[in-house]
């Protein structure tokens, strides 16, 4: 038979009331009788009813995710983190997949697409800067990257164009000199100007700073526009350069799968990693540690914003009253250093 509320009570030495409150993360449970009834309802089996939960409470305990792609390693690896952080809110995650579709993106926006959830983190592609007035809904909503800024939900970035520059400091660090760009914009001779924000606009630009900082010209033929950010285009872009002899001593690839690609096409071309050409990726996606050679890469901070997006949404769901102004955050990130960019000259 199902385990009961009543049986979680007798367990815990408590009352049924307790344990509902526990259930329903009531703030005024000393914080030993909390321990002491999730023992029982771990003990006992006990799974709440949420389709009664939520007529009592008006909430489900799902919170919604929506990505682009879970193929791609970083929203996979982000998905992961995001239940992770609603599992000790004690929530669960409804993850939907948009295919960087505009009306899937909106459809998420309005409630539509992730349905009987309590609120929606969204990691939009179409929607742009233009769409702001399409954000004010009565949903709870956190956005997570670059394509829209000052909308009236909060909002979780990474520090982009800064860690880029780091990225790009790193290889100078080590002598490189003639750094290749892969993964630009399709438009990457535009200098931001009328630009979309975008992770690849912002990566160029953080790739520019650190150029010219370092008194470096920019040779536009080391940027390299790419479609969407995989293994193959990371490598064809690579082949391109050798085909077309372009010299270059290091690589900035935008994401780590471009650069992944790039291993491979250096490798086919028996260039040696790091001595010849260094490489640095961003995401540090877990595959990264174990290609040959290991990849470079920024760490973002993908398990802060995974806490802080889920803190975020929790917070808005449980807001009463006039609504609060709406909140960026930028997680810290830090450069991961690893065999395909080699250590600093003596």
């Amino acid at each position: 038979m199902r385990s009961t509320i009543r049986d979680v009570a007798r367990v815990a030495g408590v009352s049924a009331k307790t344990v509902s409150n526990v259930i329903n993360d009531h703030p005024h449970v000393r914080t030993e009788v909390r321990d002491r009834v999730r023992s029982a309802i771990t003990e006992v089996g006990y799974r709440p009813n949420l389709s009664a939960r939520g007529l009592r409470s008006g909430r489900t305990g799902v919170i919604g995710l929506a990505v682009p792609a879970l193929r791609e390693n970083y929203f996979a690896e982000l998905a992961d983190a995001v239940i992770r952080a609603a599992e000790k809110r004690r929530l669960s995650v409804l993850v939907g997949q948009t295919n960087g579709d505009r009306l899937k993106e909106l459809d998420v926006v309005k409630g539509t697409l992730l349905q009987g959830t309590d609120g929606v983190l969204l990691s939009p592609v179409r929607l742009g800067q233009g769409d702001v007035d399409a954000l004010n809904v009565p949903l709870p909503l956190v956005l997570l990257g670059e394509r829209i800024f000052g909308g009236p939900t909060d909002h979780v970035t990474m520090h982009n164009v800064s860690s880029a520059r780091a990225a790009v400091e790193h290889l100078i660090a080590r002598g490189r000199t003639r750094i290749a760009l892969i993964g630009a914009p399709q438009q990457s001779d535009s200098k931001q100007g009328g630009q979309e924000p975008s992770s690849a606009s912002l990566r160029l630009h953080g790739y520019r700073q650190a150029l010219e900082a370092a008194g470096i010209t920019e040779a536009p033929e080391l940027i390299c526009a790419t479609g969407p950010w995989g293994r193959e285009a990371g490598a064809a872009a690579v082949r391109r350069l050798i085909a077309g002899r372009v010299p270059f001593d290091a690589v900035f690839a935008l994401n780590d799968t471009l650069g992944l690609g790039v291993l491979r096409a250096l490798g086919e071309a028996g260039t040696r990693v790091p001595d010849e050409v260094a490489v640095i990726g961003f995401d540090n996606i877990d595959e990264t540690r174990f290609s040959v050679p290991s990849l470079s890469s920024v760490d973002p901070g993908r398990e802060s914003i995974a806490e802080m997006a889920v803190e975020m949404l929790v917070e808005r769901i449980r807001e009463t009253g006039e609504r609060r102004p709406p909140r960026l955050a930028k997680p810290d990130f830090h450069i991961v250093t690893r065999e395909s960019s080699g250590a600093l000259p003596d």
